[in-house]
């Protein structure tokens, strides 16, 4: 049915449309989604009734119908909560042949004027949906761009916290991940990495970090036109923001060094990057695709003697000579800190007589192990060490004709000791279970959104009690407790920083 809204009033609604369209920039069928809200809401305040109404504007014209409408339930429904928008499928059917439990049913309704709806009403429908849309775009548009430079000016300080303008919206560049001591003012032009981006009911946020590792990298993408090109590959970096960093680098045209293509001439290149980042001194290493070479790399200045690769705990020890040591481990351990992060492996730094005594020690406090452990003498525990054999683990789940092979061990006591290994992991395992139920939450940590009690009781064991302390981790930390995975660690943790986007804006 088509009301008496034709002609003038039709083509005033295409002309609202098409003026907030242009204005807004948003598309033509959200404003005519938020004036068919706007309608349905002025046409049920004519009824005293609770009912629900649809109207359908046609596109072309601007024409609109409206309807009543009732949602079918199924007959053997109990009780009917909404008697005025509600009917069960044999009174449906009635109306509708083709009625289905939840569908609708309809029934045309005399619509209201356009020029008769309250303007206020129709306004703030219309202004929600803009803003919604205009939300959508920007998640969109810096989705795109995450994990990417971006260059903002800061607009003010809140408690230690940055608010950049991006230009087309505003992100957050949470104290935790500014660089030390840099004294960010409003009014500073910062260039930042966009760490993450997702929307929620009080519109996109976007969040910045100038301590990424990324950062480096994205800036050496910027600074150095062969790596932006992908002539030279960056696999990598490390960083101790604002003090010193590495960052490993190879090349796919072997005409090109890629550390002084970095360097650039006269260090100009390399110089620039540190300036943006106050000051920070960065390291180029040379990248290789044998693990112990690129530790060497990544140690340098400091001269290797040898390197003893443990593949399954994923660690190294580094022997280096006593003159070298201070120079390897760096000061305050950060030369270690920073080649362990970058090459990925757990680097151990020693003089050629600390490595003998660690073996020494390590061989010891296993047999001990399996003595306390396992309740076997000093002989067979010797001989597990002697094979090789370092952990429970290994005991347990080693391959049995593994063990049966070494000589002396027979079927009978190969399979006492694995059965022991087993009984002493299982009790260790279920200490560990109740120590994550005693761990005692905070209520805050309990309301985080996708928060289960299970998972605040094992945050608590690790220290993590509320609210606040989860949303200082980072993604890589949370991950270091068994049993997160990064999507779960990443959603905890941007639930727990939501309230920093809750405050009032000045």
């Amino acid at each position: 049915m088509t009301g008496p809204n034709g002609g003038v009033m039709g083509h005033e609604i295409l002309m609202v449309v098409d003026a907030v369209s242009r204005e807004k920039g948003v598309e033509r069928e959200v404003i005519f989604q938020a004036l068919e809200a706007a309608l349905a809401t002025a046409t049920r305040k004519r009824y005293r009734e609770d009912i629900d109404v649809r109207v359908s504007i046609h596109r072309d014209s601007g024409v609109y119908d409206a309807f009543r409408r009732w949602e079918v339930l199924p007959d053997e429904a109990e009780t009917i909560e909404f008697p005025d928008r509600q009917l069960r499928l044999a009174e449906a059917v009635v109306r509708d042949k083709q009625a289905v439990v939840g569908g609708f049913v309809e029934e045309a309704l005399e619509p209201v004027e356009f020029g008769r709806i309250a303007a206020q009403a129709a306004k703030q429908v219309i202004v929600q949906k803009v803003r919604e849309a205009e939300r959508e775009q920007i998640v969109n548009q810096f989705m795109e761009r995450k994990g990417q430079l971006v260059t903002g000016v800061v607009k003010r300080m809140e408690r230690g916290d940055a608010i950049v303008d991006l230009g087309a919206a505003e992100a957050l560049l949470p104290k935790s991940a500014m660089i030390p001591h840099e004294g960010l003012r409003p009014g500073d032009r910062i260039r930042a990495y966009l760490d993450d981006v997702y929307s929620t009911p009080r519109g996109p946020q976007l969040f910045l970090s100038r301590t990424a590792p990324r950062l480096l990298v994205e800036l050496f993408k910027l600074e150095v036109p062969e790596a932006g090109e992908g002539l030279i590959q960056i696999h990598g970096a490390a960083r101790d923001p604002g003090l010193r960093a590495k960052i490993a680098v190879s090349s796919k045209d072997p005409r090109i060094d890629p550390i002084g293509a970095c360097v650039g001439m006269r260090g100009m290149r390399v110089q620039s990057v540190s300036n943006e980042l106050a000051g920070e001194r960065v390291d180029i290493i040379q990248w290789s695709t044998e693990p112990a070479q690129f530790v060497i790399n990544a140690l340098a200045p400091a001269e290797v003697q040898s390197i003893v690769v443990d593949e399954e705990l994923h660690s190294m020890d580094v022997i280096v000579d006593e003159s070298q040591l201070s120079q390897a481990i760096g000061r305050g351990g950060q030369n270690v800190r920073l080649a362990s992060e970058l090459t990925g492996w757990e680097l151990n730094i020693m003089t050629e007589d600390a490595a003998s005594e660690k073996g020494a020690s390590e061989a010891a406090a296993a047999q001990r192990l399996f003595m306390e452990q396992l309740n076997v003498d000093e002989t067979v525990a010797a001989v597990l060490v002697r094979e090789g054999f370092t952990s429970l683990d290994e005991v347990a789940y080693v391959p049995k004709q593994e063990m049966v092979a070494i000589e002396g061990f027979d079927d009978d006591l190969v399979e006492e000791l694995r059965s022991r290994a087993r009984d002493v992991l299982l009790t260790k395992a279920i200490a560990l279970e109740e120590k994550i139920d005693m761990a005692e939450p905070e209520k805050d940590l309990l309301e985080v959104e996708g928060m289960d009690e299970h998972t605040a009781r094992l945050l608590a064991s690790h220290g993590i009690k509320n609210m606040e302390e989860l949303a200082e981790q980072s993604v890589d930390e949370l991950m270091e407790i068994k049993g997160f995975d990064e999507d779960q660690a990443r959603q905890l943790i941007m639930a727990a920083r939501a309230p920093w986007f809750d405050k009032p804006q000045t």
